[in-house]
């Protein structure tokens, strides 16, 4: 680069080749050759810092963009987690109900409709209306309420202006559905859930309190397997929720298990 500088500046504009130096130069000389080459380098460096500057935000955005699409990815398989033996079991008391031509079964067709559609289409949305979120759980609760045959009692309390309020789709259904896969299929007799729904200005409370497995197996099962299942909800209340707009509470005594959930629903 010095020696293109130094020829097409003493062929096309000067002999002196070096105006701004201490003497006039009409030939190479060592001094001339440091002196353009620390021009050179400062040249060089501010380029090469641009590039490399560019380069990272680059790479950062291409590794960002994967990451968002990785958590995207994570966070729809979670939003799937809902047990397909649900469905199986409520399709097989369908198929009873139908040849005993029960007068319940267009209700119970209706219902599994109704979540259905709500688990494959209102989904696919990053925030849901409560007011769906909880007729979803309704139609759920129906659902079971079939299934166990007049064995089950649920006692659901609705308190506070639900309308106009916003939630992550499945999370408070993935609870309830915990509830039961893990807590009411797995004892005999009647068997009593109790959920409230409180909304306090922009938080809602939720919370759901099942029995207990009943057979000692079922318990220690219970502490692997349902565990699963909140920690995918953990997960996607950390992708969706700021740490501030949630609070999670798990708890149990010898009889109950208690989750307790504190959310923003604006």
């Amino acid at each position: 680069m010095v020696l293109a500088k130094f020829n097409l500046t003493y062929f096309l504009i000067s002999n002196n080749v070096w105006p701004e130096g201490p003497e006039s130069i009409n030939a190479l000389s060592l001094n001339y050759i440091i002196d353009m080459m620390i021009g050179e380098l400062y040249v060089i460096t501010f380029v090469t810092a641009i590039k490399v500057t560019l380069d990272f935000l680059k790479e950062q955005k291409r590794v960002a963009d994967l990451e968002k699409a990785k958590l995207e990815t994570e966070l729809l398989f979670l939003k799937t987690q809902i047990s397909p033996h649900f469905f199986f079991n409520t399709l097989n008391n369908i198929h009873s109900l139908a040849l005993a031509k029960s007068s319940k079964t267009p209700k119970i067709i209706l219902r599994l409709s109704e979540l259905m559609r709500y688990l494959l289409y209102e989904t696919r949305f990053e925030r849901q209306s409560l007011e769906n979120e909880i007729l979803c759980i309704q139609n759920y609760l129906d659902l079971e309420k079939i299934r166990h045959d007049g064995l089950l009692k649920i006692n659901m309390s609705i308190s506070g202006d639900i309308q106009n309020k916003q939630i992550a789709p499945i999370i408070l259904l993935t609870f309830v559905e915990n509830a039961f896969k893990h807590g009411v299929n797995k004892n005999i007799g009647v068997i009593k859930v109790d959920i409230d729904f409180t909304i306090e200005e922009d938080f809602l409370y939720f919370t759901i309190t099942n029995p207990l497995p009943a057979l000692t197996e079922f318990k220690n099962e219970l502490n692997h397997s349902s565990g699963i299942g909140l920690e995918n909800v953990k997960k996607r209340l950390n992708l969706g929720y700021d740490n501030k707009d949630f609070q999670l509470k798990i708890s149990n005594d010898t009889e109950t298990f208690t989750v307790s959930l504190k959310i923003k629903v604006t």
